[in-house]
């Protein structure tokens, strides 16, 4: 956890620390950046997808029956607006509309939002892409890639003054961990007696099960140790295991007991369920 000092906050009141946002409504925000990769991908596509056309146009554009109708300075005046336009007034006309999509964009699974998690408008996209134009048509890449590669976000200069990056998208989903009762505490958890623990206990012990594969072995041992020892003043009959398969067994308890009781209620709810909905005797339904 990053010192309060290092917090950064905006305009809005918005606390950031690190790629999280926490709004003004102490929501947290896990706000995942695209990757230098991603970013190049789909930064490659679009300028190929306008290469493209812009070759297809003066193509069209240089072809013998054009060419017998405009001349040279007209062409040369048409090549610029088309210059232009599909450099600078297309990618902000299709990032305004799309809200930060673009071709590329799309294929990486990026948009384009504000350092504040918010949608871009004209403004921000007529920035990036005034600044495109030397950034990546006029370097091919070179400089968005050198300024990108100098800041965790992977910013280029043009989103380094538009206040916005690029976010990531497609996030692999959350899978909920199940925990089990360790084979050495099968028969110690049939006969176990796991009193009810405070909220805040509960919850730490979830989270530390839950990043134990990330800590280092120290960090680890010490932190289940910790939890244990805490724990071990609401189970009757602790048995003599180590700290993390104990914590696993108890969650595990715990979850199948309220699992149970949830169960237990349902039944009975269904059962009552004819005399809670039913009519008085002789009480005509007019439903």
């Amino acid at each position: 956890m990053a010192h309060p000092a290092a917090h950064a906050f905006d305009v809005e009141g918005h606390d950031y620390e690190g790629d999280e946002l926490i709004t003004g409504e102490a929501v947290a925000l896990d706000l995942r950046p695209a990757s230098f990769v991603l970013r190049a991908a789909g930064a490659m596509i679009d300028f190929a997808a306008t290469v493209l056309v812009m070759i297809a146009l003066i193509y069209l554009l240089t072809s013998p029956d054009v060419g017998l109708v405009i001349d040279g300075a007209a062409l040369q005046a048409i090549s610029i607006v088309f210059l232009v336009v599909f450099t600078i007034a297309v990618p902000a006309g299709v990032e305004t509309l799309t809200r930060g999509k673009s071709l590329g964009k799309l294929a990486v699974g990026a948009r384009i939002v504000r350092d504040d998690g918010g949608a871009i408008g004209f403004r921000h996209a007529f920035i990036r892409s005034l600044t495109g134009f030397l950034e990546i048509f006029a370097t091919l890449g070179g400089l968005a890639a050198l300024v990108a590669l100098l800041n965790s976000r992977s910013k280029r200069l043009g989103d380094l003054l538009a206040g916005t990056y690029s976010q990531n998208e497609r996030v692999g989903a959350i899978v909920d961990p199940v925990f089990i009762v360790p084979s050495g505490l099968t028969e110690w958890a049939r006969t176990a007696d796991v009193a009810r623990m405070p909220d805040p206990l509960s919850r730490r012990i979830a989270a530390f099960l839950v990043q134990a594969g990330g800590l280092v072995p120290d960090a680890r041992a010490r932190l289940a140790s910790e939890l244990a020892n805490e724990a071990a003043r609401y189970v009757n009959a602790v048995p003599a295991a180590h700290p993390e398969a104990f914590l696993l067994a108890i969650t595990a308890i715990r979850r199948d007991r309220e699992y149970n009781a949830l169960q237990l209620a349902g039944q009975r709810m269904q059962q009552l369920e004819p005399v809670l909905g039913g009519l008085p005797h002789r009480f005509p339904d007019r439903s």
